[in-house]
């Protein structure tokens, strides 16, 4: 594990192997642990693969009130200036796809693919803005458990295997509820990515677990769609993190994208 402090806050961060890097954004309420497999095997592959916290998640730090999307791509921006990395792939899952698309809209030049796993590129509609933000409301009063238990079988698929569940849930209670409420008000303002999308001049992999409730096949194949160069995967048998409920399915799909993303 590894810290640095970037503007006024600390990230805690994974950096491991060496060559190409390829960074992965973890989704909400999660932090960096949702991505060991595909840190542990990329990393020997030949990649060097960066796995941040975001600012209210694991081990960066905390802060309340409202964090928008731009925010949290200039804190991964920023970590990579502190690291040395000019151009890498990116990849995200749900929150943290919708941070690739961000960073997208902001820095385009330095990526050099887009990974988007579970996650949608329209503004929320309305009544998922008034979701949002009631929920922003409870977590504080609540804390985590209530909400970790209502979604833990939309997160993972009921056939998950007993210690992706465990691992899912106990990610979930670890987060501080004031940096997931702080993320939920600022992804209810978050942009439309959909006219971006035909722009991407990258390669692009969509992913999405074929049981996903939050973001359907449908969102996924909107985007790979859209996207010129975009290959979309479907991972059976999965929820809304396929990346560790099918870690064989997804990464094979990752190793793929990447074997080209590198040529």
């Amino acid at each position: 594990m590894a810290t640095a402090n970037i503007g006024d806050i600390t990230i805690g961060y994974d950096d491991e192997g060496a060559g190409e890097a390829l960074v992965l954004v973890h989704g909400h309420p999660f932090d960096r642990s949702m991505w060991r497999p595909q840190v542990e095997r990329f990393s020997r592959a030949g990649w060097r693969v960066i796995a941040p916290d975001l600012r209210g998640y694991g081990e960066s730090t905390v802060v309340p009130g409202k964090t928008t999307l731009d925010v949290f791509a200039r804190d991964i921006a920023g970590l990579l200036d502190r690291l040395g990395v000019a151009r890498f792939v990116l990849g995200g899952l749900s929150m943290g796809g919708q941070i690739v698309l961000e960073c997208h809209r902001l820095f385009p030049h330095r990526l050099r693919g887009l990974v988007l796993a579970d996650t949608s590129a329209p503004a929320d509609t309305e009544e998922a803005r008034q979701w949002r933000r009631a929920t922003a409301e409870r977590l504080p009063r609540e804390g985590m458990r209530p909400y970790a238990e209502e979604v833990l079988y939309k997160m993972v698929s009921r056939d998950a295997p007993p210690e992706v569940a465990a691992h899912v849930l106990g990610m979930m209670l670890g987060t501080d509820p004031e940096g997931a409420a702080a993320a939920l008000r600022g992804r209810a303002e978050r942009p439309d990515y959909v006219a971006m999308l035909a722009g991407v001049a990258v390669p692009a992999l969509v992913v999405v677990g074929a049981e996903d409730e939050f973001t359907p096949v449908a969102e996924a194949r909107l985007m790979s769609d859209t996207i010129p160069d975009a290959r979309l995967v479907v991972v059976e048998g999965a929820a809304h993190m396929p990346n560790l409920e099918r870690p064989d399915d997804f990464d094979e799909a990752l190793h793929e994208f990447l074997s080209k993303a590198a040529g």
